[in-house]
């Protein structure tokens, strides 16, 4: 009998797919495929850590400014790195999880960014 082989040990680099097989002559058709946005998540979450950055240092130097300037620097900068371990999981149940911590540490982010605001008024 032969043993199937599950898609996390079969990777595809999404450089090796090359789209749909059917293809349409956009000259003759009179149709234009719409533009395609680029969702890289990575580059976002460094343009977002760099922001966050910046958004910190603005922060006022208090005792309560540098708590949250703190909190927000070490939950804000680590989805970027926690993305790093997202790529190499070692299984979907393992990519899964290591996504969700992502996605937690960007939620304690928006929460922390709330007390900045509370700070500004």
């Amino acid at each position: 009998m032969k043993r199937r082989t599950p898609n996390t040990e079969r990777r595809t680099s999404n450089t090796e797919w090359r789209g749909p097989l059917v293809r349409v002559n956009e000259a003759n058709s009179g149709y234009a495929a719409p533009e395609k946005t680029k969702y890289d998540l990575e580059d976002r979450l460094l343009e977002f850590a760099v922001a966050l950055v910046e958004l910190t240092d603005d922060l006022p130097n208090t005792r309560s400014g540098n708590h949250i300037a703190g909190q927000l620097l070490r939950c804000g900068t680590s989805p970027y790195g926690h993305h790093g371990e997202v790529e190499s999981a070692e299984s979907r149940k393992d990519f899964i999880h290591k996504l969700k911590v992502c996605l937690k540490e960007l939620r304690e982010t928006r929460r922390g960014s709330g007390w900045y605001r509370g700070l500004r008024r």
